[in-house]
């Protein structure tokens, strides 16, 4: 059960972060901003469409497992996230993420989560909301830029921003393009649980205005053990009329994410 459900949310962190195999730019002098534009030019960057409709073909792979997948991705801003995974035309699982609930089930052993995002939280090591979710998903910033105080520099062409707040828990760092401004890399660690979260984004694609990742590619460390996956964008459109069709089957048994 757990395998497709971290491929599911994996997934949704991997929008938080790219780096992209070919030049992130052709200049060869990165302009040195100050930390405040650099913060502003990603803002102003913001995904601007209703909603996403998008198949992605998935590569998961573990040391107990490797598997591909296929996903059905549909977003409605600031309401719904849902996934529906199948293998060779058979469903597996579904996920729906909603400002209050985050509900899954899969079919092979039967299980189901429904409730808030504590237990999604705690499994991942830092702390979820919906909002962030969706930031996630769009290549935004999971925290705010423009409430928290940062320092900025350029590292490997790239701007590399990280909150001069320190955090108990976990450490981010934000890594921008410099043509796009939108993040080419974010580095989640939680030192605690000996965690490490790593997404890299092939390119981005100019879709009807908006930068959006055609590849990604995720390594997820945690004590020692990797997880990688692959996601390969197959369809992406925006602005269609959505359905979001979800109830957890009868006779399923509840599960906690520990």
């Amino acid at each position: 059960m757990k395998h497709y459900f971290k491929i599911a949310i994996l997934i949704l962190l991997a929008f938080t972060s790219c780096k992209s195999k070919k030049s992130v730019t052709n200049m060869d002098i990165i302009e040195d901003l100050s930390t405040k534009k650099i913060i502003s030019n990603h803002y102003s960057n913001n995904f601007s469409q209703k909603t996403i409709n998008a198949n992605l073909n998935t590569k998961y792979s573990d040391s107990k497992m490797s598997t591909s997948i296929n996903i059905k991705l549909r977003i409605e801003m600031d309401k719904t996230i849902w996934m529906s995974a199948t293998k060779l035309g058979f469903p597996l699982a579904k996920i729906k993420i909603t400002p209050n609930r985050v509900s899954y089930y899969e079919k092979l052993n039967g299980t189901y989560y429904d409730g808030d995002f504590s237990m999604l939280s705690k499994w991942l090591g830092t702390e979820l909301d919906y909002e962030k979710v969706q930031n996630i998903l769009l290549g935004q910033a999971v925290l705010n830029l423009r409430k928290e105080r940062c320092n900025s520099q350029i590292e490997n062409r790239l701007y590399q921003l990280s909150p001069k707040r320190d955090n108990d828990l976990f450490g981010i760092l934000f890594f921008l393009n410099p043509d796009n401004f939108k993040l080419n890399r974010q580095e989640i660690t939680n030192t605690e649980k000996q965690q490490l979260l790593s997404v890299s984004y092939a390119n981005y694609k100019n879709i009807k205005g908006e930068q959006f990742p055609e590849n990604i590619n995720i390594r997820a460390i945690d004590h020692e053990k990797l997880t990688t996956i692959n996601i390969e964008y197959k369809s992406v459109e925006f602005n269609e009329e959505l359905t979001f069709p979800f109830e957890i089957p009868n006779g399923y048994k509840e599960i906690s994410l520990k």
